[in-house]
This record gives structure tokens, sequence and C-alpha cells, in this order.
């Protein structure tokens, strides 16, 4: 519907999208600072003072996203020291991991790097939420800018913008990150997404055009990676390693579909700087999740990367990255996101 004509039923367009800012009052979430967009029947929420990341994420009501034990949490003293980084990962849609180490915690050569790195709980900066009619479409865009930096040590930038648009069902997420240092520097990058119930359930479907699966240990049953089951107590968790096919400009996709609920959720991106693609399951009660993560380098976290050669940015040296987060609604989506999955395994050009 168009500006004109939809003036005609709303007095306000905030009766049906927008871009509100908020502070939490309660809890471990007291005094952080979010942007609620409402966008039609999606809604998300933009984690101001957490590296913009996305904590709920809900479709015509229904809950698409996982929150962790510990719930929302504003960042606390004990974010960035070792595994206490499991008492303060809330979860949400996606939060970021990097950029001097991702997943375990370690020490490389007398330096401690927590775990999933210390960019997830870094606060922006210029924060913009703005909302606007061009081309008769109404544009929802969240934006600013986190640093990763220390007294004689590293100086990463990351500008993010998270865009939607009124009517539409996804959810454009890009990433500028840039090494404003003047020596090389480590970035070690994963986008880590998080499935939870309802969506999540015993007829839910991790969908993949993955030609290559490897465990990463003897818990990891490679034989069941794509299906789920009821909540388990106590199951330990599971992660698995994909090669995923590409087309001839190396994009891909990931996705998660539960066909009892005709709904699913859809990750497009490119592996020229997200070469690698990890899958955590955890079917375990009280934990029960489904992690579609898109990386740039290994599962075993920076020591085990180091062996096959850190990911590096020169100094001023730029990347830009998009992720393309589609709901998907309808037996028929449902059907094209395995049908396209089919179809890449079997025209792959990686």
């Amino acid at each position: 519907m168009d500006e004109r004509r939809l003036r005609k039923y709303v007095g306000t367009i905030q009766q049906l999208a927008y871009a509100r800012e908020i502070t939490y009052q309660e809890g471990r979430a007291k005094g952080m600072n979010a942007v609620e967009v409402c966008c039609g029947q999606m809604t998300y929420t933009v984690m101001a003072d957490k590296c913009l990341d996305i904590a709920e994420l809900r479709y015509k009501g229904i809950n698409i996203s996982f929150i962790s034990k510990p719930g929302l949490t504003g960042r606390c003293h004990y974010d960035t020291n070792g595994a206490e980084a499991q008492r303060s990962i809330m979860g949400g849609l996606f939060f970021t991991c990097g950029y001097e180490n991702i997943c375990p915690p370690c020490t490389d050569e007398g330096v401690n790097y927590p775990m999933h790195g210390r960019m997830r709980t870094t606060p922006a900066e210029h924060l913009c939420s703005d909302a606007y009619w061009e081309d008769d479409k109404y544009h929802i865009v969240v934006s600013g800018e986190m640093r990763e930096a220390e007294l004689f040590g590293e100086n990463m930038q990351l500008r993010r913008e998270i865009k939607s648009v009124y009517g539409e069902k996804t959810i454009y997420l890009t990433d500028e990150i840039t090494n404003c240092a003047f020596r090389e520097e480590p970035m070690l990058l994963l986008y880590h997404f998080n499935m939870g119930f309802p969506l999540l359930d015993k007829s839910a479907e991790l969908v993949l055009p993955s030609k290559e699966v490897t465990p990463r240990d003897k818990l990891s049953d490679a034989a069941n990676w794509s299906t789920m089951s009821e909540p388990i107590d106590n199951l330990p968790e599971q992660v698995f390693t994909h090669k995923l096919a590409t087309d001839e400009a190396g994009n891909t996709f990931c996705a998660f579909i539960n066909p009892n609920l005709n709904l699913g959720f859809m990750l497009e991106f490119n592996v020229e700087f997200l070469p690698k693609f990890m899958e955590w399951k955890s079917m375990a009660s009280g934990d029960y999740v489904l992690g579609m993560e898109m990386a740039n380098s290994n599962v075993l976290g920076r020591l085990e990367q180091k062996k096959e050669g850190l990911p590096k940015l020169s100094p001023g040296e730029r990347r830009i990255i998009s992720i393309k987060g589609t709901i998907l609604d309808g037996i028929d989506e449902i059907k094209n996101v395995k049908e396209k999955a089919k179809l890449l395994i079997e025209g792959d050009k990686s």
C-alpha cells in the first residue's frame, strides 16, 4: 500500500511500524538501552548497549529466537573474563563474536582471550534510529558504531546498519569493519544466530546446501545433524562444521524450518569473507537451541585457527559484510527453500 493511501487508514504510521528507543528497568537488564522495531507483523529488538545485536524476533506473535537462562543481561564486569561469558551470553536472534577470538577462551603467548571475544559486549556510539518514506516504501533503520580498542593495542571499528521495510519480512544487516590502528590486526569473526521454541521443536529441520559435514567431537552425531528432538535432560551439546555449496558468485544460505507451523527463518550470505559454517545443536532441557553460525575462522577457536593462519586486516583495511535474514511463511516458501538447497548442491561452483 502506497504512502498516500495508507495515510487514509492511520493518523500516524507508528500504529503499524516504528523504531522506538527504550531502556530496561529491572533485573540483569536494568539500565540497558535498546531500540524496539515494529515492522508490521515482524518485531525485533536491537541491543544498543550490546553491539547492536538483535535479541527477540517475533513474527505474527510467534517467537523465532532463543534467550538463554540468564535472560536479557546488560554489560557486566565478568562479560569478558574467560568462560564466565556463559553467565552473560543471553543468546538472542544473533550475537557478534570476535575480533581477537571466537569460540573457546584461551591463553595465547601469555594473553587471555575471552570466550567469543569482546565485540558482543561493546555498546554503540553514534546510535541512530530512523524511519522514513522513500519511493512509497517505509524504511526502518538502526545504525551505530562500535570499537574494540586497547591502549597500545588494537583499534577495530565496526559500523553496523540494520534495516527493514514495512510490509516485508526481511532484516538486512550490513557491517563495515575497519582496522583503524597502524599495525596488522587479527580479525576472527562469527555471527551466532540462534533459533528457539516454538520455532524449534521435534518437527523442526535445519536446511543447508551441505556438501560435507564434520562433527566437532564424538558426542556429535553427523547422521542426525538436520533433525531435532524433544528436549532431553542434561544432553551434551553437539557441534558440526559444514562445507556449503554456493552459486557462481559465492552466495549461499542456511534455513531453519518448522513444517507444523509452516514457518521458518533463512539467512543468505556470501562465503568470500565468511567461508566457514558451523551448526550448534543443543537439545538439552532448558538449553534448547539450534545455532546457525557463519564465520571466517575455526570452530575450535584462536589457537587452532592460528595453525592455519589467523585472518587479519592491514592498517586502514576495510571489510563490508552483508547478511539477509528472511522469515519463511507458508508451505510454498518452505518447499522452495528445500529445492533451493538441492539446486545449489547440484550446481555447486565452490
